[in-house]
């Protein structure tokens, strides 16, 4: 497990530390040498005042009813703006309103809630006429909570001591049967920590402790047991519910009734030097409470956001524990220590899991949604600088954001009317949302203009630089892959470029580039599993006084910064 750890953290701290991006590039041993002249398949606009292009794009939607009902929707609300007086256009986004909305009462006469929320919210989006006849967004999100285990925040009522708060925790055990090593049999067993949210046995875990029991690519045994920490010795069976890979979290069942109730607690309200308590099963020494403060709210360790950094005592065995304020109220969920390095511990913000545990308790695996973007926050200059809001640097070609109309430069204030002044706002939004559904959003323009995008969320792939990579020339899309937009610096050779701008705290800067270089790109490398790449560039750079050198840039095709 602690191979794990250590492997999250070097993925997501490579943004922070350029020393760690240079140990990527020289830990690259398997590698297929990619060409920069790519095998991409790069979007172009269509003309629909074509009679062609419109009618084949209404046939496109009508093939997507059945099998992508909402993105049927979506397009045909596009194409709907674009053409508001034409008839076929018309009676195909009626088609699709149609339904949508009978998908709706199918989900709600079979009570799941969610998916009738999905529907209703994308109904909303694209401004369905007769929306006054289904049940709103406020009366599905009742019928949701009623049962989610730990929305209710009815904890145990707490007497104040810290040590009535360990009875509420579990030792998570996965029995992964027997391993040969050395030449001997020994047993093989991941062991973590867990603790009830609620009286019927629902635990919260890591997902990392729990991942070879619902890992499709596992081959070996794997079953999941707890402990309770008045009786160690006895395994209890329990099963995953849900669970999320990205932020790391689990939902897991056992039938038993807990013997103490976590309260959920706000964590927006912890800052930097305020106490906190873990608790957990370190090194499978069970009923253990580790004290510390928090050292920073704000380290990229998770690729939707920001996690504590914590110097209470954490070590293999305490993941997925509690991490608890002085009201015994749960702010976080250990989920990572640093082997060799003491005090540098991290802890997921109580706030993700309170935003998705609806959907975990929903069961399967938790897909996040993105609208197929780049960017970073965006702040005022000067001493007294705030956030403006989410800067779109770069959109997909093609992508959801692309055909809704965002545009780089644009700057993100709202989703569904909540204000996003930060990418943080916006992720923590979308843990909220589903994939397959349809969200309002609105942006300023670099004159300060206003307008709303009705825009389709798609699933999040794995490593989105990937995505990017394969769906865009390399030079258009190094502006999301190493931070520098590129412009044709030579009418005679297509592949050199000088560098327009160069993103704050991105691969470029960390590597020294800067506005005016010229570059070429020579060539790229990609790492085995597609989570990495080498950009190989020949380069003049101003701070070399022009001197000719070539560069190998680290680029993780996957960070906060895609959304």
């Amino acid at each position: 497990m602690n191979n794990l750890i250590i492997k999250k953290f070097c993925k997501y701290f490579i943004i922070d530390f350029p020393l760690i991006l240079c140990a990527l590039a020289l830990c690259f041993t398997v590698i297929s040498c990619v060409g920069t002249k790519q095998d991409v398949d790069i979007y172009q606009d269509i003309d629909y005042t074509e009679a062609d292009a419109l009618n084949n794009e209404l046939k496109n939607i009508n093939n997507l009813i059945e099998k992508e009902p909402v993105k049927a929707l979506w397009r045909s609300y596009l194409l709907f703006k674009q053409f508001p007086n034409d008839d076929s256009v018309i009676h195909q986004k009626e088609l699709c309103e149609e339904n949508l909305t009978q998908l709706y009462s199918d989900a709600l006469s079979q009570k799941k809630y969610l998916r009738a929320l999905r529907l209703y919210d994308s109904l909303k989006a694209t401004s369905y006429n007769d929306l006054n006849k289904l049940q709103n967004t406020s009366e599905l999100s009742n019928l949701i909570k009623k049962d989610i285990p730990g929305i209710s925040n009815e904890g145990t009522s707490w007497d104040g001591k810290m040590s009535s708060l360990v009875n509420g925790t579990v030792t998570v055990y996965v029995d992964r049967g027997m391993k040969v090593q050395g030449g001997y049999a020994l047993p093989d067993a991941v062991l973590g920590s867990g603790f009830f949210i609620s009286k019927n046995g629902y635990i919260v875990t890591n997902h990392h402790v729990i991942s070879s029991c619902v890992d499709p690519t596992y081959e070996g045994y794997a079953r999941l047991y707890i402990k309770l920490a008045q009786d160690p010795d006895t395994r209890i069976p329990a099963r995953v519910i849900g669970y999320d890979s990205v932020v790391d979290l689990a939902l897991l069942k056992t039938e038993v009734d807990a013997p103490y109730v976590f309260t959920l607690g706000s964590s927006s309200d912890l800052e930097v030097g305020d106490r906190v308590y873990a608790i957990g099963s370190p090194l499978g020494l069970d009923r253990t409470l580790t004290s510390g403060v928090i050292s920073a709210t704000d380290r990229s360790l998770v690729a939707l956001g920001k996690v504590f950094q914590i110097d209470a005592a954490v070590n293999s065995g305490n993941s997925g524990g509690p991490l608890v304020d002085s009201q015994g109220k749960v702010q976080a969920i250990v989920f990572a220590g640093v082997q060799n390095y003491q005090g540098l511990n991290f802890a997921i913000p109580v706030e993700y899991l309170k935003s998705e545990l609806h959907i975990l308790y929903n069961g399967g695996e938790r897909r996040h949604p993105w609208i197929e973007a780049y960017g970073r926050t965006k702040r005022n200059a000067g001493a007294n600088a705030n956030n403006e809001g989410l800067e779109v640097q770069y959109v997909i070609p093609g992508g959801s954001a692309y055909l809704a109309g965002l545009r780089s430069g644009d700057v993100i204030i709202s989703v569904n009317e909540k204000p996003i002044t930060s990418i943080d706002d916006f992720h923590l939004e979308m843990l909220t949302q589903l994939s397959s559904s349809i969200v309002n959003i609105k942006a300023q323009n670099d004159n300060g203009e206003e307008k709303v995008y009705t825009v389709y969320l798609t699933d999040r792939p794995e490593y989105p630089g990937y995505t990017v990579y394969t769906r865009d020339l390399i030079s258009q899309a190094m502006i999301a892959l190493t931070g520098m937009e590129l412009v044709r610096a030579s009418t005679e050779n297509s592949n050199i470029y000088s560098v327009k701008r160069v993103i704050k705290g991105s691969s470029a800067e960390e590597s020294g580039f800067s506005e005016g270089d010229i570059v070429q790109i020579a060539r790229t490398e990609l790492n085995e599993d597609k989570s990495a790449l080498i950009v190989v560039l020949s380069t003049r750079k101003n701070k070399n006084g022009y001197i000719d050198i070539s560069i190998a840039v680290a680029v993780p095709l996957d960070n906060p910064y895609y959304f």
